[in-house]
Parts: C-alpha cells; sequence; structure tokens
C-alpha cells in the first residue's frame, strides 16, 4: 500500500522506527515501497531528508548511525521467513548504498517480523530465518517473545545503549563470503597493501561484511583514542580512506579507491586493532580495563569513527581474531576461561563474539543485541 495523504498531498508511507543493537533505523514492508528502483530511492531519500547534513526534512538522525534502512518483505527462498534488504542512506550525498549488511539493524528484522505478523509468535523463544538480500546469505535470529509480540524486557546490556533488554541472540555462521564469496578475499591471511597514502600490512576477510585490518602501531596510534580524536584528525581519515579504497579494489569490490568512496562509501569496512590496553568509555567515562578484552579495535563506518562497533563488523572482527595469521590474531590476548568468545574493546565499552572458525570453516558467529520499537506510523514524504 503506498498512497498520498489527501489533506497534505504528499505521499504517506508506513513505517516503524526501531532501535537495532547501537544503531537506529527505518524499518519499511517492502510492499510500501515503489516497485521502481529510482522511485523507491528517490522516496528513501525523502524520508530520511537527504541529502542534508542535518536531514532536517527527514526521519534521519544526521549520523552513520541513525540514517539506517530496512526493508523487510516475504521470504524469496524456502529456507528463510523474511527477506530482508539493508540500506545505509547517505546524508552527505544522495547515495544509499545497499553493498553490504549492517548488524545492529538486523537484530531488529526479527522483532519487527513477530509484531508486523510476518512470522508466527513462539513462546518463549521464536527462531526467525532472515534472508539478506544484500549479501544473499542467511541470518538466524533468536528472539523472546511475550503475549504474542517480541519481548522489550530483560537484563541484557549493551555497551552504547542506555540501560537493559531482551537478549536476542544473531548466528551469521552462513554469512562466510557475503561480499566477495571466499573467507579470505585473496587467499592470504595477511599481505602488504599499497595505497594513496603508502603500503600497509593488513588483512582481509569476509564474513558477514568484508573488512580490512590494519594495526594501530603501523598508523602511529595507541589503538585506544576515541571519536574527537579520529574524526578530528582529517590526515589520519584520508590515510584510512586510502587503505579502505585500496582494499576494496583489491577485494574486487570497486574499479578504484574514487568509486568505493563514492558509489560504497560503507562497505568494505575497516577496523584499527592493538593489544590490550586500559582506556576509558568515550560514553561513560568508566575505565575499560585490558584484562577484559581480548584486544582493542576501532572501526571505521562511513569515513568516521563508529561510536561504537557495526554488529556486522563484530562477527567479522571475532572471525579474523579466530584465524591464526591475521592482524588481528597477532594482537589478540588468549584466555583459557574465554573459549571461543572474543571480547572486543570498542570506543564506549565491549562487545562479545561467540567465533568458532576450524580450517577457515565458520562453524559459528554469534552475538548478543537488543532492540526496541520507538515510533509506529506513517511518514509523509514529497517526491
Amino acid at each position: 500500500m503506498y498512497w498520498s495523504s489527501k489533506m497534505t498531498r504528499q505521499r504517506s508511507v508506513p513505517c516503524v522506527i526501531a532501535r537495532g543493537g547501537t544503531s537506529k533505523g527505518i524499518y519499511i514492508k517492502a510492499n510500501h515501497l515503489p516497485t521502481d528502483s529510482s522511485q523507491r530511492d528517490k522516496t528513501i531519500l525523502a524520508i530520511f531528508g537527504s541529502p542534508d547534513i542535518r536531514q532536517i526534512d527527514g526521519l534521519g538522525g544526521a549520523d552513520p548511525l541513525t540514517s539506517k534502512l530496512a526493508i523487510i518483505g516475504p521470504p524469496s527462498r524456502p529456507d528463510a521467513d523474511v527477506d530482508y534488504t539493508f540500506g545505509q542512506v547517505g546524508y552527505k550525498a544522495p547515495v544509499i548504498d545497499y553493498s553490504g549488511n549492517c548488524g545492529n539493524i538486523s537484530s531488529g528484522v526479527g522483532p519487527f517480523a513477530i509484531d508486523e505478523g510476518l512470522v508466527r509468535a513462539v513462546e518463549p523463544i521464536t527462531v526467525v530465518r532472515i534472508h539478506n538480500t544484500n549479501t544473499g546469505k542467511l541470518i538466524v535470529a533468536e528472539v523472546p517473545v511475550k503475549d504474542g509480540l517480541a519481548e522489550v524486557y530483560g537484563d541484557c546490556v549493551i555497551d552504547g545503549v542506555p540501560g537493559t533488554g531482551a537478549k536476542i541472540m544473531l548466528d551469521f555462521a552462513d554469512t562466510k563470503g557475503s561480499a566477495t564469496g571466499k573467507l579470505l578475499p585473496s587467499g592470504q591471511v595477511r599481505e602488504i597493501l599499497e595505497t594513496e597514502a603508502g603500503k600497509f600490512e593488513v588483512s582481509m576477510v569476509d564474513c558477514a561484511n568484508a573488512m580490512v585490518f590494519v594495526k594501530a602501531r603501523d598508523l602511529g596510534l595507541k589503538g585506544t583514542e576515541g571519536p574527537k580524536e579520529f574524526d578530528g584528525d582529517k590526515a589520519l581519515l584520508d590515510k584510512l580512506e586510502a587503505i579502505r579504497g585500496a582494499a576494496a579494489v583489491a577485494m574486487g569490490l570497486s574499479a578504484s579507491p574514487q568509486e568505493a568512496l563514492a558509489k560504497n562509501p560503507a562497505f568494505p569496512m575497516l577496523a584499527v586493532v592493538s593489544p590490550p590496553s586500559d582506556y576509558y568509555s568515550y560514553s561513560t567515562g568508566a575505565v575499560i580495563k585490558a584484562d577484559s578484552v581480548s584486544f582493542v579495535a576501532r572501526n571505521m563506518f562511513m569515513q568516521v569513527l563508529h561510536k561504537t562497533y557495526a554488529g556486522t563488523g563484530s562477527v567479522c572482527t571475532g572471525v579474523a581474531a579466530s584465524i591464526p595469521g591475521t592482524v588481528v590474531a597477532e594482537v589478540r590476548s588468549m584466555r583459557s576461561d574465554w573459549g571461543d568468545l572474543v571480547n572486543i574493546g570498542h570506543p564506549c565499552g565491549i562487545l562479545g563474539v561467540e567465533a568458532t572458525v576450524i580450517d577457515q570453516q565458520v562453524k559459528r558467529a554469534a552475538f548478543p543485541r537488543t532492540a526496541r520499537r520507538i515510533m509506529e506510523g506513517r511518514v509523509l514524504v514529497r517526491v
């Protein structure tokens, strides 16, 4: 259903605004958007108020973590319950990046599908098999349910999100080679990447989303720096984008670094990793102790530092840390009592990923999230 409001002569589109993990997005059923792709994207940009760095004329939050879209519809493959398409909506340019997925926004898909009646609610846990159309991969979500709806109350804590919520487990084990078809796009666990900013030793891994990893010390960083230090250093941002752009070309995802920035600014992602170290949480000021993390990581997203850590990025990082020889495995501190748990130290705290990789076969790649429906209604757009 896609109709015009007689009162305002604008088009009215049913939607939900929901927090998924440490991101916030707009969730829309596929049949509520135009079928023509160009008209669909025009409508989506209007919904978000893009392009505009304030997104003042739309629902976007003028931040990469709040300018996200989930389109959800009936499954197109027999082993899935729903189809889900992720879009990273630009606010500086009229672009929607569909080349990858967002793990945080993925955590809201199961609850949305249950609450909208797309999936039958089963208490206490409803398993929702999500076909992510961006990657062609399957995500399995375990969603707590109460009284026929997705539960929002619980004791699960997500660093970077106030309060607690019901724990949603997301398993991305099926997402190996999501963008390139291979866990190791180049076939190497690490290599020297030539970029416009020089040569850097990196590891390129593709699970949930493609990523490139570089050590903090090779960039002249401690690795514990926060958003102010990263985002306030234009030379550093340019160097990191040069690495990301060169990796995009090396992975076969873009024809040039310039195309990677113009057409695929979100994916592949880049992470800067370093050994465990004490640092202060960007959000609370609390001390994150070195012995509580496997390593410290900083995730670049849309050319700025992610204020926490991307969901799919955490999956790929956990898997990369479990592959011997990668730059992530090099900085990882192993603890026998943690088993396969990888505790990623991000700017606001810690994100734990259960990662089991045997002979480069991903057996499990799961992490907990919480999600909450914030608003439901109709958005009016001029298109």
